[in-house]
């Protein structure tokens, strides 16, 4: 089919969810992905956050075909070597004693919301329900994700949300311990407010909001959806902080491009998820497990694609600050760690988005319009950056003049 049949069935069978650029892509690898028509793109947004290891990686592709010649799906009735590989590799890498699989991160969040409220009823009573989450917050969008998302349009249409959910403000560990009550269940933050315009909290306040939980005998619920699987530099973001949560959601990076979520969880938190309380059909599918054993054992071989990450990043900071000096009538503010990167413009972003499309650089929006996210590969080169930096420069001086 050609590009415009494509986008002509597309709009015309499927719901119309996304507003979506007028680009057709075709296949990918590295950090470059090609549209039907050959014209070729540097992937700075990588799925938002999800190719961590670049498009179609050979380890991760290698994986995947042998595990679909061998074995599909099964029910979780079962055991299943992948899965139980991931269990490990997760649980010897993070703070966690168990994991619980499924497909997306809204459900992973989903799945860690129910966990906090039956352990924390099963030891303190039934009043033991309200969340706190955080204001520009985003955590997903079915019922119970989008009840703690602190973006209200997002929130429009679907109310009423669900019940025994308050909001304070990001980076304000006081804010948490002012709204504290008999019936606090847990504490639900993201390390950095992606989706919400790339925030990244002051230094120690994490260390502030896990005193606030132990003091108050409250769970702390750390949603590593995007910030997982080395996007910062670490394996996951908690580590900047010098803290450990009591649940962590993953999802994006996770699979190397295919999709699945996990819930990780201390030992005694776990063992609340008995039989019966939980389960996925498909969560766990020895495809993508087999595909995030790969993606897990290539990020942490040796640690180097971790530090690189550190490394390469600074080198993208620096081109970025520069065209920041260049423009500061159209830059405002450059901020992130690792390779989740905001830039915050003075004016809606979305001109900037298309021009640089239209030049073959694909990047994303987040928070009000005004920031451009930069999520590329964790794999991405000197070069690669140079030449992003080059179209974005060009896209920044045609949509300003």
């Amino acid at each position: 089919m050609e590009a415009r049949e494509i986008i002509e069935f597309t709009e015309k069978f499927l719901m119309p969810t996304y507003a979506r650029f007028p680009v057709v892509l075709r296949k990918g690898k590295g950090v470059r992905v090609w549209d039907v028509n050959g014209k070729e793109y540097i992937d700075c947004l990588a799925g938002i956050a999800v190719n961590v290891l670049g498009h179609c990686p050979r380890k991760v592709v290698i994986a995947v075909q042998k595990q679909v010649q061998r074995l599909i799906h099964v029910s979780n009735l079962y055991y299943t070597e992948p899965q139980t590989k991931l269990a490990k590799i997760l649980i010897e890498n993070s703070f966690a004693d168990r994991v619980f699989f499924c497909n997306s991160g809204t459900e992973a969040n989903e799945g860690a919301l129910k966990l906090a409220r039956i352990y924390m009823k099963n030891k303190f009573g039934e009043q033991r329900y309200e969340f706190i989450a955080a204001e520009n917050s985003f955590h997903g969008r079915s019922f119970g994700s989008l009840s703690v998302t602190g973006q209200e349009k997002y929130h429009h249409g679907f109310e009423p949300l669900l019940p025994g959910v308050k909001f304070v403000p990001f980076n304000d560990a006081e804010a948490i311990e002012r709204a504290i009550t008999e019936k606090t269940c847990a504490v639900i933050l993201e390390p950095i407010q992606a989706e919400g315009g790339i925030y990244v909290p002051d230094e120690e306040y994490f260390k502030k909001v896990r005193q606030v939980c132990d003091k108050y005998q409250i769970l702390l619920i750390l949603d590593e959806i995007q910030t997982g699987i080395g996007r910062t530099g670490k394996l996951f973001a908690y580590e900047h902080f010098e803290i450990q949560p009591d649940i962590m959601t993953l999802a994006k990076g996770l699979g190397g491009g295919i999709p699945i979520g996990a819930i990780l969880a201390k030992e005694e938190i776990a063992q609340a998820f008995a039989p019966k309380t939980h389960a996925s059909t498909f969560g766990g599918n020895p495809v993508a497990c087999a595909a995030a054993v790969a993606t897990l054992e290539t990020v942490l071989e040796d640690g180097y694609l971790l530090d690189y990450c550190q490394r390469i990043s600074k080198y993208f900071m620096k081109k970025l600050k520069a065209l920041q000096e260049k423009y500061p009538e159209t830059i405002k503010e450059i901020r992130g760690i690792g390779l989740l990167i905001g830039v915050q413009l003075k004016q809606n972003a979305l001109s900037v988005v298309k021009k640089c499309m239209e030049k073959g650089l694909l990047i994303g929006l987040a928070g009000d319009g005004s920031v451009i996210r930069f999520t590329p590969p964790l794999i991405i080169e000197k070069d690669d950056i140079d030449e992003a930096i080059c179209i974005f420069d060009k896209a920044l001086r045609e949509v300003t003049q």
